[in-house]
């Protein structure tokens, strides 16, 4: 006779309606998607440097487009990533360096990358913003 097999009672691998979302979590998920975001926006620094050296044709159109509703929007969405990417980075430099690894000090260096990201972009778009009302 055919012999029986019975379920093994193994542990289940965690699965993401286990785990709680937490800010060291989402900031870790958006330190990915920024690296990301700055390699593809390197793109635009680019396109602006091959503009600016080619003459004032070349560097019309791009400031037509970066001028734009939605270049301006790609241009502070940049920013950010730029700035988040960076106070995210400082805060996995004080993880190497075996600084805030409690779960509350994490938490805590977690909010303050993300904020200071936020804080940084509106600060430095407000000083642009001043600027282009001064010249």
């Amino acid at each position: 006779m055919a012999e029986q097999r019975q379920a093994v009672a193994r542990p289940l691998s965690p699965h993401l309606q286990i785990y709680r979302f937490t800010i060291t979590m989402a900031m870790s998920i958006i330190h990915r998607i920024t690296g990301a975001g700055l390699y593809a926006g390197s793109a635009l620094v680019a396109w602006w440097l091959i503009a600016l050296a080619t003459g004032p044709e070349a560097y019309a159109a791009f400031q037509a487009v970066a001028g734009s509703w939605i270049g301006q929007l790609v241009l502070i969405g940049y920013t950010w990533a730029l700035l988040n990417h960076l106070f995210s980075g400082i805060r996995y430099f004080f993880w190497d360096e075996i600084v805030a690894t409690s779960p509350e000090s994490a938490n805590k260096l977690s909010w303050a990358a993300a904020l200071l990201g936020i804080a940084g972009t509106v600060l430095v778009w407000a000083v642009i913003f001043s600027m282009r009302g001064a010249i």
